[in-house]
C-alpha cells in the first residue's frame, strides 16, 4: 500500500466545516490510482477556530483517512524536528509538502526559510531511504498582494525552493516541485485572501495530482475517472 504523508500549515489541516485539499486530493486518486493507497500521519484532527485550539471533529466523509502532519501556523522550521520521527512511525513512502507562507510571515526571511529544506529531506531519507516527496511552492496571499516587499520575498523563496527541489532530488529518493495551482485567485478561491475555499482546495489538490501524474505516472490529470 502506497502511504501518503501531507505535510503544512494552516491551508493543509484546514479547520471546522473545510473538507482540505487533502480530501479533494484523496478523492481524486480513489478515482484514477489504479492500487491501494491511504494518508498517513501522527496527527487526525482538524483546526477548531472557535475554541482557538485544535480539537477532535468528526469529518463528514468517514471513510476519509485524516491522518497528516500539519498545523495551524507551523512552518518549515516547525516541521523539521518532527519528521523524522513521523516517516518512521507512520512508514510514509511519498510526502505532499506544503510550507513557506507561515514561515516568511512570522519567522524567517526567503534565505532562511529555505535553508530548512535540506534538514527537512535528510531527516525524511534518514527515516526511509527511498522516500518521495512533492513540494509546493507559496501560494497566492493576500499578504503578498497588498505588501510588494513581502510578494518578493515569496517570489524569492519559490526561486530558492525550485533550485533546492533539483539539488537535493536523486533517483532513490526522488523529490518533485509541484506547479503553482493553475488559475488560483485569491479573491475567488479563497475565504479570507489566504486559505482556501472549495475552488481553491481542488486547485491545489490538482496542483499535487498533476505532479503525480506527470512525474511518477500515478493517477491521472485532475478531473479524470
Amino acid at each position: 500500500m502506497l502511504r501518503f504523508m501531507p505535510v503544512g500549515d494552516s491551508m493543509t489541516i484546514g479547520s471546522a466545516g473545510e473538507h482540505t485539499w487533502r480530501y479533494r486530493l484523496w478523492q481524486h486518486l480513489c478515482a484514477t490510482y489504479g492500487g491501494p493507497f491511504t494518508l498517513v500521519g501522527p496527527r487526525e484532527t482538524l483546526y477548531d477556530k472557535s475554541a482557538d485550539a485544535p480539537a477532535s471533529l468528526a469529518y463528514a466523509d468517514p471513510d476519509f483517512p485524516r491522518a497528516h502532519l500539519a498545523g495551524w501556523g507551523e512552518g518549515w522550521g516547525h516541521m523539521v524536528p518532527l519528521i523524522g520521527d513521523a516517516v518512521r512511525e507512520c512508514r510514509a513512502d511519498v510526502l505532499l509538502v506544503s510550507l513557506g507562507l507561515i514561515d516568511l510571515g512570522f519567522y524567517t526571511n526567503a534565505e532562511q526559510t529555505v535553508v530548512n529544506v535540506e534538514p527537512f529531506v535528510t531527516r525524511a531519507r534518514a527515516a526511509n531511504a527511498r522516500v518521495r516527496a512533492v513540494l509546493l511552492p507559496v501560494i497566492p496571499n493576500i499578504r503578498a498582494e497588498a505588501d510588494p516587499p513581502f510578494a518578493a520575498q515569496v517570489d524569492r523563496f519559490n526561486e530558492l525552493l525550485a533550485k533546492a527541489v533539483a539539488d537535493l532530488d536523486e533517483p532513490r529518493s526522488p523529490l518533485l516541485l509541484a506547479p503553482q495551482p493553475p488559475t488560483y485567485d485569491i479573491h475567488t478561491d479563497t475565504y479570507d485572501g489566504t486559505h482556501p475555499n472549495e475552488s481553491g482546495e481542488h486547485k491545489i489538490a490538482e496542483a499535487f495530482a498533476g505532479a503525480l501524474h506527470r512525474g511518477w505516472g500515478w493517477g491521472g490529470e485532475y478531473g479524470d475517472g
